[in-house]
């Protein structure tokens, strides 16, 4: 696995920004099946079917992404990591303005470091998806030309 990332066209920081980003969503997985007390500390309503089942489909969406995300770590595929990142920075991009608008009871910054923490990541992400689509271009075309050649 390690020889593969070392011999990747993905360069290693993008690998790290979406391994970090797999790290954050596991956390909010965890929290949204198992840590209801960590949730309702922070304000969240938790009682009732309606809001376990929103807090266990928002989990399910993000176990989702976890998912596709650790398959294109796997196969370092430039157009499969395209979807990622694009997935990524619309789900950070959405968060970047909710969260500050929305802050959580015992929210551990105040909403405008909040935003700033998101715009970074966001910034982050936008980079990775230039990098890799970039590279999908690359190796487009090269698949491109040798088709042609047959």
């Amino acid at each position: 696995m390690f020889n593969k990332l070392r011999n990747s066209p993905i360069p290693i920081w993008v690998n790290i920004v979406l391994v970090i980003l797999v790290l954050f969503m596991s956390f909010q997985v965890v929290q949204f099946y198992f840590g209801h007390e960590m949730l309702a500390e922070s304000g969240i309503t938790i009682d009732g079917t309606p809001n376990k089942n929103i807090l266990y489909t928002t989990a399910g969406r993000l176990v989702a992404m976890i998912g596709a995300s650790i398959f294109v770590l796997v196969t370092q595929n430039p157009n499969q990591y395209l979807v990622v990142m694009f997935m990524s920075i619309l789900r950070e991009g959405q968060a970047m303005f909710i969260v500050p608008l929305f802050p959580y009871a015992n929210a551990p910054a105040p909403p405008i470091v909040d935003f700033g923490v998101h715009v970074v990541i966001v910034a982050l992400e936008i980079a990775a998806f230039i990098v890799v689509f970039r590279l999908a271009r690359q190796d487009n075309a090269i698949l491109k030309e040798a088709y042609s050649k047959e």
